[in-house]
């Protein structure tokens, strides 16, 4: 742990957390306030990170915002919980929404799988046993924790289908590995929605690494219809042996975290991952749409990994935004191409790809 804190200092965690906060809705001048209370990057000490996010949400819980203060305990833990202050933040997180959940009018559920001796958790919304709706699948990157999809929950029922957000291994409450069979997840996932949900064409909303781990699974069950994402990684990002000096030391070091793998030997670990050509040919036959935003500035994710997907005939649609990671500036519109992209699998109907 003390190679990864060494690494990251405020002034990066500070950089990438705004747009974190900023994508869950938390406005620009609180967050700014918050980060310029912060002086170091990990610690129980009040100006330190995790105690200065998580004051902040107590004292929303306190009044009774529990979805904002949801919101501030998932900065306060971010990038991972690394230590005592963010597993606390960590802990409040889940418990703040929680309590939020139980009083909305859509009944959000959840559900905990378990596999390999490990153990995820998804909240759930839409399962109707009597009849099934079309399954969205929905999870985030390394630092993403399913409490921040809770708006998207609550429109089960408009959008007429089932939901089940999840996290990535070695984020929030899942506990596997983040390895080379992580996307067993998913399929695991799926088994235990069937009768509760249809699960036989499920369009998987998933982003930055997320992207990358659905697009695996896909390659093994094709029950996964279809992939929409955000900046996920295919190939550059795993061989680009110049690319990878470049990346924040955050991102490298939340990938050893989700990994349980030392600093110095991530970048070999991580080579067999990249989608081959043969891999890509099976998504581009099975007719697996990708749907795909990327941003022009993007300090993640190295520039062409859409492209690897379009010349092996991988179908699908493309944004591309000026903008960093996640293109935080463009929130609405890349939210409007993954759902739609996204609701247009289930629209396609069975006879449509595989």
């Amino acid at each position: 742990m003390t190679a990864t804190r060494q690494e990251t200092g405020v002034e990066e965690l500070a950089e990438l957390a705004l747009l974190h906060a900023l994508a869950q809705g938390i406005d620009e001048p609180s967050a700014r306030e918050l980060l310029g209370r912060v002086r170091r990057p990990w610690g129980e000490r009040a100006d330190a990170w995790g105690p200065v996010w998580t004051e902040a949400g107590d004292r929303l819980a306190e009044e009774g915002h529990l979805l904002e203060a949801c919101r501030h305990y998932a900065v306060a833990r971010f990038p991972y919980p690394g230590d005592d202050a963010r597993r606390v933040a960590q802990r409040r997180c889940v418990e703040s929404f929680d309590r939020w959940r139980h009083a909305q009018p859509t009944r959000i559920d959840r559900l905990t799988v378990t596999l390999d001796d490990e153990r995820f958790v998804a909240w759930t919304a839409g399962l109707d046993p009597v009849r099934p709706r079309p399954l969205l699948l929905v999870l985030g990157g390394i630092v993403s924790v399913k409490e921040q999809w809770a708006p998207l929950l609550t429109q089960a029922d408009a959008l007429g289908v089932a939901l089940a957000v999840t996290e990535l291994p070695g984020v929030g409450e899942n506990t596997l590995p983040y390895d080379l069979a992580a996307p067993r997840m998913l399929s695991a996932l799926l088994d235990a929605l069937l009768g509760l949900a249809d699960v036989r064409r499920v369009a998987a909303v998933a982003l930055s690494f997320g992207g990358h781990l659905a697009l695996r699974c896909a390659l093994d069950d094709p029950r996964i219809a279809s992939v929409a994402t955000v900046g996920a990684p295919v190939r550059r990002f795993f061989t680009d042996t110049a690319w990878w000096p470049t990346l924040p030391a955050t991102t490298r070091a939340c990938l050893a975290h989700t990994m349980r793998t030392p600093l110095d030997e991530l970048q070999e670990r991580l080579r067999d991952w990249a989608l081959t050509d043969a891999e890509l040919a099976v998504l581009a036959e099975q007719r697996v749409p990708v749907h795909y935003v990327a941003s022009l500035r993007d300090e993640i994710m190295p520039a062409g990994e859409a492209d690897l997907l379009r010349r092996a005939g991988v179908p699908g649609t493309d944004r591309v935004f000026d903008d960093v990671h996640g293109a935080p500036d463009h929130l609405d519109e890349t939210r409007l191409h993954l759902i739609g992209g996204a609701l247009a699998t289930f629209r396609a109907g069975p006879g449509a790809g595989r």
